[in-house]
């Protein structure tokens, strides 16, 4: 095949996706980390991390619910303090938990500590075999249950009036029940350490996580018009729970819509990519005339929490 008839276009009349305007600016060592946040590319992540930025501090401003899923990771990776400075600052409206984040925070409120060497104790049986956090947390499931409460609150209230919880300022359940703000916790029976303990009611397990599970439901059904859904270290249950409680929310007639849902991990998988960024703002449509979104942000938790933290540090205190 010849050459010679081949047609060209002149370069500057072609559209481009990249352009200068769009490339990142370089910041002098005492910038501030708004600016700093500014000065990133205005291209895929570095757009990504301002637009949920700007969704959280919309939904802070309009008192939409800022809804923060957490798999066990981001408490025992020591994330706790920035979380509970973004609830008083109100950036965390309510969490939802699995199994593995309610027994890391139970343990860091109790011992200051948490997190096994888990090959070195498997073989010998000792596994998940810790006597406090095993009763305790069962017990207090089982004496919420029966005052009707869900796990979250349950633990919450053990932790806040058990005084040999000496570490509890560290505690996210423990300062979200002072604070009034929702935590509910979400288990699949045989996923958890406190499964193997004697002091199991697994009834009463199983009616306090339902009771959670219709929490969280309700939540999200508030989400229309601008709320925000967080799933941060969960692989396979927040998602699919978030993705049931989205489904019940638009059976009784209210799919959230105009929202923003975001997964922030250091890997993508294929169940929070579709049930958190991509299915319920696919469904979601618009409300007031803005569409939803669903933005992946991947890394390591201890590293982009802070720093999403730090971004809405300068945004100002909650009005």
């Amino acid at each position: 095949m010849k050459l010679d008839r081949v047609q060209t276009y002149p370069l500057r009349s072609r559209p481009s996706k990249v352009s200068v305007k769009d490339f990142a600016k370089v910041t002098r060592p005492d910038v501030s980390v708004a600016a700093w946040v500014e000065s990133l590319p205005r291209i895929l992540a570095g757009n990504d991390f301002r637009g949920v930025v700007a969704a959280l501090e919309r939904a802070r401003r309009k008192h939409k619910p800022i809804i923060w899923g957490l798999g066990g990771h981001v408490i025992k990776c020591g994330l706790s303090p920035v979380l509970i400075d973004l609830m008083r600052r109100g950036y965390v409206t309510a969490v939802a938990m699995n199994g593995a984040a309610l027994i890391h925070d139970f343990e860091i409120a109790q011992v200051g500590a948490t997190s096994e060497d888990v090959p070195a104790v498997l073989g010998r049986g000792r596994f998940g075999m810790a006597e406090e956090t095993g009763r305790f947390i069962n017990e207090a499931i089982a004496e919420g249950d029966r005052d009707e409460l869900g796990i979250g609150e349950a633990v919450g209230r053990f932790l806040v009036s058990y005084r040999g919880a000496r570490f509890r300022r560290w505690s996210l359940l423990g300062t979200a029940y002072r604070r009034r703000v929702p935590v509910t916790v979400h288990v699949a029976i045989g996923t958890d350490i406190i499964h193997n303990h004697p002091a199991i009611d697994p009834r009463a397990l199983g009616s306090a996580t339902h009771r959670d599970f219709r929490l969280l439901a309700a939540l999200v059904r508030t989400m229309d018009g601008g709320g925000v859904y967080l799933n941060v270290g969960s692989a396979v249950v927040l998602p699919e729970v978030f993705l049931k409680c989205f489904s019940l929310a638009a059976n009784l007639g209210h799919a959230p819509r105009g929202i923003t849902t975001v997964n922030l991990d250091f890997i993508q998988h294929y169940r929070p990519l579709q049930n958190v960024v991509r299915r319920p703002t696919a469904m979601a449509g618009k409300a007031g005339g803005k569409a939803s979104h669903g933005y992946a942000l991947t890394g390591h938790h201890e590293l982009m929490i802070p720093l999403l933290a730090a971004a809405l540090a300068e945004r100002g205190p909650a009005r």
